[in-house]
C-alpha cells in the first residue's frame, strides 16, 4: 500500500468519526434561553440515544389540536448520574416539561425539568 494511500484512508476513518461531533449543536443556535415555556402531555418515546436523551410527547393545545414535540435533555451518563432509569418515563405517561423553545417556533424544546405526578425529575446537575 502507498503511503498516500495509507494517508487517505486514516483520513477518511478520522473524518467519519468525527461525523457525530460536527452534527452537535450549540444551545445559543437553537434554542432561546428568553422563552422558557412549560408543556403538559402524554409520553409516545423515549430515546436514549447520544448524544442527549430525546423524550416525544404528544401535547394537545387551546383548539383541541394534538402535535407531537421533542424535548432534548441531557445525555443518557448525565441523567443516569442523577438517577434516572431507562424506565423513569414510559409511553402512556402524563408529564409537565418546562425548559426553553426553539428559536424557529417549532415544537421543539430544551427540557430543564420533567415532572410525572409527585416526581421532578432534574435534566440538569445543578437543578434541584
Amino acid at each position: 500500500m502507498s503511503i498516500h494511500r495509507g494517508f487517505a484512508i486514516a483520513a477518511a476513518g478520522l473524518l467519519l468519526a468525527a461525523m457525530p461531533v460536527l452534527a452537535h449543536h450549540s444551545f445559543q443556535a437553537e434554542y432561546d434561553e428568553n422563552k422558557l415555556v412549560s408543556v403538559n402531555g402524554k409520553v409516545t418515546k423515549v430515546a436514549w440515544t447520544n448524544p442527549h436523551v430525546i423524550l416525544y410527547m404528544d401535547v394537545r393545545d387551546d383548539s383541541g389540536k394534538v402535535a407531537n414535540w421533542q424535548m432534548e435533555l441531557a445525555s443518557p451518563n448525565g441523567l443516569m448520574r442523577q438517577g434516572w432509569k431507562l424506565d423513569s418515563l414510559k409511553p402512556g405517561d402524563q408529564v409537565t416539561v418546562s425548559g426553553y423553545a426553539a428559536r424557529d417556533g417549532s415544537h421543539l424544546v430544551n427540557a430543564r425539568r420533567v415532572v410525572l405526578g409527585a416526581k421532578a425529575y432534574s435534566t440538569i446537575k445543578d437543578d434541584k
